[in-house]
């Protein structure tokens, strides 16, 4: 079964652990399974393979999740996609985060100075991905990145992910550590870890990273850690990316890089205000 990483400061939940309710969290994994791609919905083997449960608890997690409305169930094509009340959960989580109201127009701003197929963006860890909280694009420019609130990107390998995991605490970073050389295995982990290193290195240098390609080809990306006080509200980070071509190294490193350092960093005093 793929277990659910912990947050820092959790201890790991065990079968021993009476306060640990297993069949909700089996539950909840079946409902992260679904991603914004998944248009035709997921089979009960779909989500088998997903999370590494057994076909009949899959069985029975969905008729559950069914019957309460969070899965509607497709009879001719045996197909399960996500139920409205499950949207009010998104909302219900987007709302209790007030800095994304903050950050919006200090993103907006920047994204209009950047110009045409740049996308700011706000986005804080889930397991091995980071997704996205908040998003601002140039008015009227062309959408470059198909990406929006609630998309979600690479962990280990994304400007906003690296930057997140030189952000975070340590006991948090052992932890992420751990899962993506468990998730990329001892072939392609040396490679992942140099990344994630070398962006810690230069974070802690600039204050920024730049991502030239290692996400996406022909994509270029700069992110600031953006650690978040308290338990309450979790870690964010944000970036910057859009068509290399535009995003040239000059301009990263010398011009974008800075004001989304001088972004992040009026966001920590609006913070320490509030």
């Amino acid at each position: 079964m793929r277990k659910r990483t912990p947050l820092s400061g959790e201890t790991t939940p065990t079968e021993n652990d009476r306060q640990f309710v297993t069949a909700l969290s089996r539950g909840l994994d079946v409902l992260r399974c679904f991603r914004p791609k998944d248009r035709t919905g997921l089979s009960n083997r779909d989500l088998a393979e997903r999370t590494g449960l057994p076909n009949s608890t899959i069985s029975r997690l969905t008729y559950t999740l069914l019957q309460t409305g969070y899965l509607l169930y497709d009879e001719p094509t045996g197909r399960y996609r996500i139920g409205v009340p499950a949207l009010s959960l998104g909302f219900a989580c987007l709302g209790s985060m007030p800095i994304r109201d903050a950050a919006k127009e200090h993103m907006q701003r920047l994204a209009d100075y950047a110009g045409d197929g740049v996308q700011v963006a706000l986005g804080a860890r889930d397991e091995h991905t980071v997704t996205y909280l908040a998003c601002a694009r140039a008015e009227n420019g062309m959408m470059s990145l198909q990406l929006g609130v609630g998309s979600r990107i690479s962990l280990a390998r994304s400007a906003m992910g690296r930057a997140y995991v030189a952000g975070c605490k340590p006991e948090e970073r052992a932890e992420i550590l751990e899962l993506l050389a468990d998730h990329y295995g001892p072939d392609r982990w040396p490679t992942i870890l140099d990344g994630i290193e070398s962006a810690a290195a230069q974070i802690s240098e600039t204050g920024f990273y730049v991502n030239y390609g290692g996400w996406h080809d022909g994509v270029h990306s700069v992110a600031v850690p953006f650690p978040m006080p308290g338990d309450a509200t979790p870690d964010m980070a944000i970036n910057l990316g859009g068509p290399a071509h535009f995003l040239t190294k000059e301009r990263m490193e010398n011009d974008l890089g800075p004001r989304l350092l001088n972004v992040a960093q009026s966001l920590r005093l609006h913070v320490t205000q509030v």
